[in-house]
């Protein structure tokens, strides 16, 4: 983890204040194999990627396609020859912030569920990529406003999906839903007071994709709005067709 970096620092202490850790995958309750026949749950085994990088990024405006950072834990991770998963927080306001959390693989197990997600469509990661959140520090009222129920992130807000070489990352407008936009509102006011939990799992719907894999998880504690720092972003690259 020593050669992936990003501005968010990474605390493993109880105590720690505006850092990033990995959230223990007990935390969470996932479809068992089982869950077909008699909708049982069961505690998350250990994650299919590992958690080594988190970004906090302010700006004038929605900051997109984040992995093409020269230097950021996606290009390190591909250089690497492995693979990574980018899923790109962004909350809209006067300044708009983006959480960023790198998760990485050694390579995509073809065939698998995770891999069916990563090279599907944009209707079938709409259908399957799922948050689970839970705030095991904060006040009542916040607790209660994100609930620990889970949630279909491409049916609740509009999702980008952006298919790099060696990663997939998802752009999540939180903006594009009044709901979840007052939550993260309520949560942004008072982000320095909590812990906030998050598991990101590909939904499994039949036997075969059960039990349900965990891509990962991550906490961060009480962070700070000032810490988040503005991106150098390089210039998309064109995408107009050349007529000859």
């Amino acid at each position: 983890m020593s050669t992936f970096s990003g501005n968010l620092r990474h605390d493993d202490s109880d105590n720690g204040r505006d850092c990033w850790t990995v959230s223990d995958g007990k935390n969470f309750r996932l479809r068992g194999k089982n869950f077909c026949s008699d909708k049982t749950k069961v505690t998350a085994g250990k994650s299919l990627m590992d958690l080594v990088a988190v970004d906090w990024f302010k700006d004038t405006k929605r900051m997109d396609h984040v992995a093409r950072r020269p230097g950021c834990a996606a290009q390190v991770a591909s250089e690497k020859g492995l693979f990574s998963l980018v899923i790109n927080l962004q909350v809209p306001g006067s300044t708009h912030y983006s959480m960023i959390f790198y998760f990485v693989m050694k390579k995509l197990i073809p065939g698998s569920l995770f891999q069916r997600f990563v090279d599907g469509d944009d209707e079938f990661r709409n259908s399957r990529m799922k948050l689970i959140p839970s705030v095991p520090k904060g006040s009542w009222i916040v607790r209660q406003s994100v609930g620990s129920s889970p949630c279909l992130l491409g049916k609740a807000v509009d999702c980008n999906y952006i298919r790099g070489p060696k990663y997939l990352e998802i752009d999540v407008d939180v903006g594009s839903s009044t709901v979840a936009n007052g939550v993260m509102g309520l949560v942004i006011g008072v982000v320095t007071s909590l812990v906030v939990d998050m598991a990101f799992v590909v939904q499994g719907n039949t036997p075969d994709e059960l039990p349900e894999p965990l891509i990962g998880a991550a906490r961060v504690c009480h962070i700070e709005l000032s810490s988040a720092v503005v991106p150098k972003m390089e210039p998309e690259a064109s995408t107009e067709k050349v007529i000859l």
